[in-house]
């Protein structure tokens, strides 16, 4: 049985409705594709905590686990792990956002989804 891997992801909603996608760096799996921001659990660490910690990480913004309401998630088999990514938006949280991590980071409305390698 493959392991299950969580990764928690957030959506992150600015005034205008366009949502956050960051371009995975060079050097990473799947580079080059857009994702939204987020990462993996750590031991014993809850989706909203692990999103809290990633999203400084990767962001240089502070969000309180308070904020993020669970929108959708997917799942995925692969051959040696089974993904599980619950998603979650936010539309408030304090600092500037910034690419400490990704390629680069863009602001697009759903309907534009379909233009970026995802």
């Amino acid at each position: 049985m493959a392991k299950l891997l969580i990764v928690a992801a957030a959506a992150l909603l600015d005034g205008d409705g366009r949502v956050l996608i960051a371009r995975r760096p060079s050097g990473k799996s799947l580079a080059g594709l857009w994702e939204f921001p987020g990462g993996k659990l750590n031991e014993g660490e809850t989706p909203e905590g692990a999103l809290v910690r990633e999203l400084k990480e990767e962001l240089g913004i502070d969000a309180d686990a308070a904020c993020l309401a669970p929108i959708a998630f997917a799942s995925f088999a692969g051959p040696e792990f089974h993904l599980l990514m619950p998603l979650f938006a936010l539309r408030k949280w304090k600092g500037v956002v910034q690419p400490l991590e990704a390629d680069a980071l863009a602001w697009v409305r759903p309907a534009s989804f379909a233009d970026y390698d995802i």
